[in-house]
């Protein structure tokens, strides 16, 4: 790429968008495009914050025209840091953050760059809710093109599949509405296949009545023994209780008391979606886990699981994800967990574990591009340390997963490493050939490749 061509897509999109373009000579620029997972790579050349689907339209056509590679940011948080393209153009759609929620439909339409924690927040208010993960800060789009796992997913899905609509821009400029009956190949391939075919600039939701859920934080010794158990516990539990199990050495954090700073813990993140009042009954095979170093589970609003969340300076992050079986998760496997956190270089490492089921495993396994209904849990380990011990990390990360029997298929939104043969992790066989086809229609140029990449049919 030249500075010629750079210097002529800028001024194009300049002579319309104004302000809103920048380059890395605007103090804007570095904080606009940082992302939450940070890494080694040189800067993009331009940032673009459209507030319509036309402006995502008409940065489109200028960076596909001029040869400039695209990145799409919403939450950035992507551990494959989609949001980011070295000497490319960044498509920041945090502008297009409306939400309009009609209650008497049962729909909520969120713009492409709205958060989960935003949207649940509004909707809260009117005593409703779509499930997306367990984080405020993502970006309702990106989670819900890779899957969406959270607090409501056993009882209601994926947040993919309760994705009603979405209007797109496709890598020629060209703006469609996908749904079951309208596009629909294009429909299939968006829940799941991630940003492959365009750029998402408005979803069309469904919600459910959500009032006070019984939930918190439950933070107990790790042991093997207990690790095992809490995982039978979340993956054969009502579709009411979700437990995010993870196994942490616990940091130096202020939520966290000073005594247990650097010990092992079992940090449990649960929700009963339930009626509250059965709240004690549902969480008391956790809670008899081990005694608490922390309990703050109780009656509260859903959209107080989305508060709060990291802070500090972006991190180098690895991680490694797969799926397992609850049958393969007993003594020896957990210890294999505490074994790995005790030799972890990382400043914070995570070995987490989501169970599936429930309305995630009625749905056809060929019905959306998420192929991976059969398993019961999704395992990922994280580890986050400054750029410095990024290989040693990266190491760590591998081995790590190799012992826990992670090298089979995985889940987009938690893979880590990005290549033609970790995509086809995330989309195998037949789902893998069906979205090279869809591909070859909506994008034949692969213009949108900065994801878990599908090369286009041929």
């Amino acid at each position: 790429m030249t500075t010629t061509q750079i210097s002529a897509a800028t001024d194009s999109l300049r002579a319309r968008l104004g302000e809103r373009v920048l380059t890395p000579d605007d103090e804007r620029f570095a904080p606009t495009a940082a992302l939450v997972i940070d890494g080694p790579q040189a800067p993009p050349a331009l940032v673009v914050r459209p507030r319509d689907a036309d402006d995502v339209a008409l940065a489109v056509t200028v960076a596909r025209d001029a040869g400039l590679p695209i990145a799409v940011r919403n939450g950035g948080h992507s551990f494959g840091r989609f949001g980011w393209v070295e000497d490319g153009l960044v498509l920041d759609l945090r502008l297009l953050a409306d939400v309009d929620l009609d209650a008497a439909a049962w729909v909520g339409r969120a713009g492409g760059g709205t958060t989960a924690g935003a949207y649940t927040a509004a909707a809260g208010e009117l005593g409703l809710a779509t499930g997306f993960g367990d984080t405020g800060g993502v970006g309702v789009a990106g989670l819900t093109l890779g899957g969406g796992l959270g607090y409501l997913s056993r009882r209601d899905g994926l947040t993919l599949d309760n994705l009603l609509a979405a209007d797109v821009v496709l890598a020629d400029g060209r703006q469609v509405h996908a749904s079951p009956d309208d596009e629909p190949d294009l429909f299939w391939a968006l829940r799941g296949g991630g940003g492959n075919f365009g750029v998402v600039t408005r979803l069309h939701l469904r919600l459910v009545p959500q009032g006070p859920v019984y939930g918190g934080v439950l933070i107990v010794p790790l042991t093997a023994r207990a690790l095992a158990d809490v995982v039978a516990v979340a993956h054969q539990a009502p579709e009411e209780l979700t437990v995010m199990v993870n196994a942490l050495v616990a940091p130096p954090l202020p939520f966290l008391p000073e005594t247990i700073h650097g010990k092992q813990v079992l940090m449990l993140e649960i929700a009963w979606s339930g009626d509250v009042v059965d709240g004690d009954a549902a969480v008391a095979p956790l809670r008899a886990l081990g005694p608490a170093y922390v309990d703050t589970l109780g009656p509260q609003p859903y959209p107080a699981l989305f508060e709060g969340g990291p802070s500090g300076p972006p991190m180098r992050a690895s991680g490694r994800t797969g799926f397992l079986q609850e049958s393969a998760v007993d003594e020896v496997w957990a210890q294999r967990v505490l074994d790995g956190l005790a030799g972890s270089p990382a400043a914070v490492s995570v070995v987490g574990v989501r169970p599936l089921g429930g309305a995630i495993a009625r749905v056809p396994a060929d019905a959306t591009a998420f192929a991976h209904r059969a398993h019961d849990l999704v395992v990922a380990t994280t580890a986050m340390a400054p750029e410095p011990a990024a290989s040693a990390v990266e190491a760590w990360s591998d081995t790590l997963a190799s012992t826990l029997g992670l090298g089979g298929p995985a889940y987009a939104n938690f893979l880590g490493t990005v290549g033609e043969e970790e995509s086809r992790r995330a989309y195998p066989g037949a789902t893998w050939d069906r979205l090279a086809a869809v591909k070859a229609v909506y994008d034949p140029d692969n213009v949108f490749r900065g994801n878990h990449n599908v090369p286009p049919a041929g």
